[in-house]
């Protein structure tokens, strides 16, 4: 994958090869994925997930009437304490398309998720989208934020059958 800069003339005046950034990207999302997934009688690993966030990262599930806006520290707190009560006990959640853009020190990443778990006895499945908003740093890229919709009543993924 490449990225062309034009000038206001329109011929390209430069190209820069982003397919390593772009997997990169793809890598910190996989291991986001991964920290935050688990079978029964497992674990998250949700120690994992600091070091993917840049300083100041913010994680937003916009799913309801009012955003939820929670700091990394907030986002893993309220998770773990789910799990520790044993009220989640199963979770899984994959990207299964997406697509990138990088420009310079910035990229972003819309993918389609599907996710599936158990909490409180009942199993939950659902699909979503999520923009994930990555910056270099000199420790490689890191999620600067992360915000993300499920699909419901009126709101289908582009491109699905309704």
């Amino acid at each position: 994958m490449s990225t062309q800069a034009r000038d206001d003339e329109g011929p390209a005046v430069s190209t820069v090869d982003v397919t390593d950034d772009a997997a990169q990207m793809a890598s910190v999302l996989d291991t986001f994925f991964a920290a935050v997934s688990f079978p029964t009688g497992g674990r998250p690993d949700y120690s994992a997930l600091p070091e993917l966030f840049s300083n100041g990262a913010r994680l937003i599930k916009n799913s309801g009437d009012l955003p939820e806006i929670s700091t990394v520290d907030e986002f893993v707190a309220a998770r773990q304490q789910q799990v520790d009560s044993g009220e989640l006990t199963s979770f899984e959640e994959v990207e299964v398309a997406h697509t990138t853009d990088v420009f310079g020190n910035v990229g972003q990443r819309f993918s389609t998720y599907e996710k599936r778990g158990t909490i409180a006895g009942d199993t939950f499945g659902a699909r979503g989208v999520i923009s994930t908003q990555f910056i270099r740093t000199p420790a490689g890229w890191r999620i600067s934020a992360m915000a993300w919709d499920d699909e419901r009543p009126g709101l289908s993924i582009p491109g699905r059958p309704r």
